[in-house]
């Protein structure tokens, strides 16, 4: 590769040299949040919003600039950074471009962040037409900056909407099209999201399903005709060759969100199976083998006066502390956010649980019940006199570990048909007090986002980035 991560550096680049050190990083003033347009019947462009998470600002728990996308249609969705911790040693790169691939429109924008973090502009957009007649590929999802200086994105389905078309994407540094990552014939069954950890030589992706499926809602019977996923690919890194398929069977049903251990040097992590709603832990044999096992489950709910007998938990996203203590994660259906010690990774403990939302929430139509028949409903507290409607879907953690923001949009047609109100009424964002030495978790009364009162309209709120990096968009080489 043209720049490779030197450690004996002392002139730095992006981001940090450890996980530890990022934990000691300033703590956040501003968080971006990609907003949607798209699907909620409104014409209006999809946005960047800036949101003010500064407690001693004036305008705390706001959202302070909007950027509009110069298109309608986009479904803005997930987000990266041209430049991260993995080019930690290279003093020549520079977070400086915030990646936005719009899931259904299929282009790639890139946004300044660094004349101005509280008022980015817009820099340059990668057309899908572009896109698709050098490399067949569509739909991109995540975006992750490696240590070359090129940027990599998952990308789902070719632009008839066919998982078979699917892949990763490579921009160069100047967000021009390079080509397919992988080596002909080593795509994926599936696409969604992917994770690299480069001292063992390994990438790992995930499968949510077809694009023709997913873009029209969910429907149980597209599960049964295969049209979503329940593998891992194991690709070697950076060859791009798939080395091994791990199939997770009954029990890894629409993996999606997949993350390694923080520190480079482990040869474990953990993949968020959102239909079967389990945890499955990820691990190398000695014979340089992957395996797996599920390492943490949420039981179905018994439930009435919904479309199915039994609910899923749905766990559409999970982040991991940077110091590998600690791992959350979301039930979107089901409405709690869960923390979990994984000091020993092998053998979680749940020590926090918050009750955000959900569809059995008091007052709800939907009841669950007890194995004894007998019925209940969650308690939902309201904040700043918001009722919280939806459920918590992204999650970000303060670099300390200290503050989790969570939102509550998924992707606007699930969101019309699970949660039909956060269509109507607009997202909001939430930060949720973490404790970091037992563990457990509270809402922050005095914050609350309310995108239900933008300008333009209710939106619907996704992805959190902040301007210095993350645990989510950040990797160490």
């Amino acid at each position: 590769m043209a720049r490779e991560a030197n450690h004996s550096c002392c002139k730095k680049g992006p981001g940090y040299a450890t996980p530890v050190d990022a934990m000691a990083g300033p703590k956040e003033s501003l968080i971006y949040v990609t907003c949607v347009y798209t699907g909620t019947g409104k014409d209006k462009p999809d946005f960047l919003g800036t949101v003010d998470v500064d407690p001693a600002s004036k305008t705390y728990s706001q959202v302070i600039h909007r950027l509009p996308m110069p298109n309608v249609g986009d479904e803005l969705h997930h987000s990266g950074w041209n430049a991260c911790s993995s080019c930690y040693g290279d003093s020549s790169a520079s977070r400086r471009f915030l990646v936005l691939p719009a899931l259904v429109s299929g282009r790639i924008y890139a946004v300044d962040t660094q004349k101005d973090p509280r008022a980015p502009t817009f820099h340059k957009a990668v057309e899908p037409a572009d896109i698709a007649s050098k490399t067949g590929l569509a739909y991109p999802h995540t975006a992750h900056c490696l240590a070359s200086g090129d940027i990599m994105v998952s990308c789902l389905g070719d632009k008839e909407g066919k998982a078979e078309g699917n892949g990763f994407l490579l921009l160069d540094s100047d967000f021009n099209v390079k080509g397919r990552w992988e080596k002909p014939g080593h795509s994926p069954l599936f696409g969604y999201d992917y994770w690299y950890q480069p001292r063992h030589k390994t990438m790992i992706s995930t499968s949510w399903g077809a694009p023709s499926a997913f873009t029209q809602g969910f429907n149980l019977q597209h599960v049964a005709d295969g049209l979503y996923g329940r593998h891992l690919h194991v690709y070697s890194w950076p060859e791009g060759e798939i080395k091994q398929t791990i199939d997770l069977g009954p029990d890894g049903l629409l993996p999606l969100e997949i993350r390694f251990l923080h520190d480079p040097t482990k040869a474990t992590g953990f993949v968020g199976c959102a239909l079967s709603s389990n945890m499955v832990r990820f691990f190398k044999n000695s014979d340089g083998s992957w395996s797996h096992e599920v390492a943490m489950k949420v039981k179905p709910v018994k439930v009435q006066n919904w479309i199915l007998p039994e609910m899923p938990g749905l766990i559409t996203d999970f982040l991991i502390s940077l110091d590998d203590r600690f791992l959350y994660f979301v039930n979107w259906l089901h409405g709690d956010i869960r923390q979990y010690n994984i000091v020993d990774p092998t053998s979680p403990v749940l020590v926090g649980q918050v009750w955000v939302g959900g569809l059995f929430q008091k007052g709800s139509p939907v009841v669950a019940e007890n194995d004894d028949g007998t019925t209940y409903q969650v308690d939902v507290p309201q904040v700043k006199g918001h009722r919280l409607i939806g459920g918590p879907q992204m999650i970000q953690l303060s670099l300390d570990g200290k503050r989790l923001y969570v939102t509550n949009s998924l992707f606007s047609k699930w969101d019309k048909q699970f949660y039909p109100e956060v269509v109507e009424k607009g997202s909001h964002m939430l930060q949720i007090d973490v404790n970091v030495e037992e563990g457990g978790l509270s809402i922050n009364p005095n914050f609350y986002v309310d995108f239900g009162a933008e300008p333009d309209g209710p939106c619907l709120a996704h992805e959190m980035r902040y301007p210095g990096g993350d645990c989510t968009s950040d990797i160490w080489v």
